[in-house]
């Protein structure tokens, strides 16, 4: 199996203890994570070589970062060294009807202010077999969008399978400009990863008897959505995330799997929820995983959601889980008993 290259902005995250406010503290605790960046620990974990590519500062922040995927088996080899700081946001996590919040300190970040020069993607795909990026990345300046949209050429021209969460992020850029750098991007992408909202907020497809903020999902809605999706942009796979909010502590947690062909609907988890953030990047590293390894479409969409339901369950950005214990979720085990 050939190398999996990921692509985009990590970040140093900021957080209070446990569910305290930010007004509430004097201290934080430090980790790091960004969306890319973890799906290559998450496809490290599951034994696989995973190249993450960004652009980091040469000072000992910088460095922390690059050190923090490497204890995971990240290849940081390609990552380019320059700039003069690290991106940075500030995470409250919410609970019961109090939502999270996240406050982002990124710009002129060392990948924000990155030049289709600082990356040589003949160098960087070598061996290589999959490329993934999210829509956070071009959202970050019209010269990101430009880097972005050269690696996927690339990636095109090797015969590299592209992946791409769409990621809609309401602070980064507006519903316009996303929809055009998108739909421009997305004449590379093979497999298409969205969540409730991206369809809509990036290209106005809507999924029909869906009211997100009351949990209501239609899985009917979200066939449609799926196929007018792969029909605008040629998508051999389409993914969606089905979240149902029922509180910031409580989630129900399944997905759904169009190959072009069918449509497939994983199990629906009840998730009592520790960390959410990175979420839907266990879910992209999931499914990536099971395509990869030629699952079957309804194996592949299960292993994914098994996946992301235990990242869940996980402080910081990361899933730190094996592929074992997301089998043993998806093949029914989820009693959460002590294994002795």
């Amino acid at each position: 199996m050939g190398r999996i290259v990921t692509f985009g902005e990590i970040m140093l995250r900021l957080a209070p203890h446990g569910y305290l406010r930010f007004t509430q503290v004097d201290d934080f605790q430090a980790t790091y994570g960004g969306g890319e960046a973890n799906v290559a620990v998450s496809l490290a974990n599951f034994g696989l070589d995973a190249r993450f590519v960004t652009k980091l500062p040469k000072h000992d922040i910088g460095q922390a970062a690059v050190n923090d995927l490497r204890r995971y088996g990240v290849d940081t080899s390609k990552i380019t060294r320059g700039g003069e700081r690290v991106g940075i946001y500030f995470l409250e996590k919410g609970a019961s009807q109090r939502a999270s919040s996240v406050i982002y300190d990124r710009a002129h970040s060392a990948i924000a202010d990155a030049t289709t020069a600082d990356f040589n993607w003949d160098e960087i795909f070598e061996d290589t077999e999959w490329f993934h990026f999210t829509g956070i990345t071009p959202a970050l300046g019209d010269n990101v969008t430009a880097i972005c949209l050269e690696a996927c050429k690339a990636a095109k021209a090797k015969g590299i399978t592209v992946s791409c969460d769409l990621n809609f992020r309401k602070k980064l850029w507006t519903t316009e400009k996303a929809g055009q750098v998108m739909g421009t991007l997305m004449e590379y992408v093979d497999v298409c990863i969205a969540n409730e909202e991206d369809a809509e907020k990036v290209f106005g497809i809507k999924a029909e008897g869906t009211d997100i903020t009351g949990g209501a999902l239609s899985h009917e809605g979200y066939k449609d959505v799926a196929k007018k999706l792969a029909n605008k942009f040629g998508f051999k796979h389409v993914a969606i995330t089905l979240r149902g909010s029922i509180s910031a502590s409580d989630n129900n947690w399944a997905a759904m799997l169009y190959d072009g062909n069918d449509y497939y609907f994983s199990k629906e988890y009840l998730v009592r929820i520790v960390d959410r953030v990175g979420g839907g990047d266990s879910f992209g590293a999931g499914l990536i995983y099971s395509l990869l390894n030629n699952y079957k479409a309804q194996d592949a969409i299960e292993f994914a959601v098994a996946a992301s339901c235990l990242k869940h369950s996980i402080e910081g950005d990361y899933n730190r889980v094996s592929v074992a214990e997301v089998q043993s979720l998806a093949g029914g085990d989820g009693s959460g008993r002590v294994q002795r």
